[in-house]
């Protein structure tokens, strides 16, 4: 299911939030709510950010910058990505089940 493996993202460099299609079907208040944590979390510390399942249908947070980016804060980014995971950490539980479900 290689398809499923990234949910959604959001890129500072192109201003543009991406969710995966095959996600279409999620609730629309999950959709809103990961494009605003993604978003958000661009506008603040620049890069690129992917939501991902791993091989055990675990949600990872995938941070990346441009070599260039003099903007890019990394530590802050670490310490947003770990914000974020406790403040959704009932959500993301949610989507790691929906996505152990679907993808067999």
């Amino acid at each position: 299911m290689a398809d499923l493996k990234v949910l959604c993202g959001a890129n500072y460099y192109e201003q543009k939030f991406y969710l995966n299609p095959a996600y279409e079907v999620l609730p629309q208040s999950v959709k809103d709510e990961l494009k605003v944590m993604c978003v958000l979390f661009v506008q603040e510390v620049s890069g690129i950010i992917i939501l991902e399942f791993n091989d055990e249908g675990s949600l990872r947070i995938v941070v990346t910058s441009r070599d260039d980016d003099m903007y890019f804060d990394e530590i802050g980014s670490e310490l947003k990505v770990r914000r974020m995971q406790k403040e959704h950490e009932e959500l993301f539980r949610q989507l790691e089940e929906y996505y152990n479900a679907v993808s067999g």
